[in-house]
């Protein structure tokens, strides 16, 4: 596996040599500035470029082009939308550019309920409470037809919650959602959300996997002709959430994908904590199945709890058979004698970046924890298979 490392640019708290010291040879990261749907131009692909390279790195992956909502709706000035999207592959590609992860989430890219959640050893993990999540649809928001997503039980422990909670904890669910996503408006309001949210209505997942693939098919034939690969990034959660269709969440979904239109540029970003979060999903079985699909991994192991609730967990514990999921990345590679490129995704926060402000998820030293350890499970596997 190519190792990379997250970088969300000169804002980061991350450096690019922090990024260097953890023995990473490449870079993932995107140009934040850009308005979503807009064309990112030459020149501005150049600075960042010439920045990572200058610093002895390479920029590897593209993360993200984001998708502007008129395209995943069809509505609107979309046939715009997706010529500017053609335009900015034509200009990664220019650049030496050549892997654009994206994703096609409706509304919000990763959603969780707590940024900060404190584990038994002080660190603090990415959490997503499906109790938490009831209170901020059904009560926060008020989102009308939420209650018809949950179970009575948790309905029920929602409403309890809820009038315990104290103002300041309300403000901290809000703000997790809303305002703590990488990529997303700081200023990002209820009643704004709301029609945002409104926009999806009557749209199904069967329509919104029919914008999935006429964007496909439009986009697709102009990366495959100029040697770029794009990878989808699954939903995360993996599950409808605010009455929001979620469309790339399980192996069928996949299978759908790599339908939509046959092209070696028509690729999965497999991300291990968004699929792992579906109990449902062999996670080796299907990188054997989509290993010829497979551009980019990211690497993370989440802990799933019986009532839908997940936590970030360490990279080598959680729910997921890491060492089984490396072995089979390995063997994918093996058969077809490349390096995926591969990112350690949502460290823990810990020891000195637990005095530091860092984007959730995104610190530094529980990213290396996650690295330094997928490392040497890959290496032992490869000796042990003799790869």
């Amino acid at each position: 596996m190519k190792e990379t490392f997250r970088w969300y640019g000169v804002k980061d708290t991350v450096s690019l040599q922090d990024i260097k010291q953890t023995g990473a040879t490449g870079v993932v990261t995107a140009l934040h500035h850009v308005q979503n749907g807009a064309v990112w131009e030459v020149e501005e692909i150049r600075k960042v470029k010439n920045a990572v390279e200058e610093a002895g790195l390479e920029w590897t992956f593209i993360e993200s082009i984001p998708i502007h909502e008129n395209i995943k709706l069809r509505r609107g000035d979309y046939l715009e939308r997706i010529e500017n999207y053609k335009q900015s592959i034509i200009n990664v590609a220019q650049c030496g550019i050549k892997y654009v992860c994206y994703n096609f989430m409706p509304v919000l890219d990763w959603t969780r309920t707590h940024l900060f959640w404190e584990l038994q050893d002080g660190s603090t993990a990415l959490r997503f409470d499906k109790v938490d999540m009831a209170v901020f649809e059904c009560h926060i928001i008020a989102l009308e037809g939420s209650e018809a997503s949950y179970s009575e039980a948790i309905l029920k422990k929602a409403k309890n919650r809820f009038a315990s909670m104290t103002p300041e904890e309300k403000q901290r669910l809000e703000d997790g959602v809303l305002k703590g996503l990488p990529g997303t408006v700081d200023d990002l309001t209820i009643p704004v959300f709301k029609d945002m949210i409104a926009q999806y209505e009557g749209v199904t997942h069967e329509d919104l996997k029919a914008n999935l693939s006429y964007f496909l098919n439009e986009v697709i034939p102009v990366a495959e002709a100029h040697g770029v690969k794009m990878a989808i990034h699954p939903d995360d959660p993996p599950f409808d959430i605010m009455g929001l269709p979620r469309i790339v969440k399980s192996e069928a979904d996949l299978e759908d994908l790599l339908n939509f239109i046959d092209s070696p540029s028509n690729g999965i970003t497999f991300c291990t904590g968004s699929l792992g979060a579906n109990p449902e999903n062999d996670l080796p079985r299907m990188i054997e199945k989509f290993g010829d699909r497979i551009h980019f991994l990211h690497l993370r192991n989440v802990k799933r709890e019986h009532d839908g609730s997940f936590y970030e967990d360490n990279h080598l514990e959680g729910s997921s058979d890491m060492y089984e999921i490396v072995k089979a990345v390995l063997k994918v590679e093996n058969r077809r004698g490349i390096s995926i490129p591969m990112r350690p995704d949502h460290g823990h926060q810990m020891l000195d970046d637990l005095k530091k402000e860092e984007i959730p998820g995104y610190s530094a030293i529980g990213r290396l924890r996650g690295l330094a350890e997928i490392r040497g499970l890959a290496m032992g596997i490869k000796r042990s298979l003799d790869l």
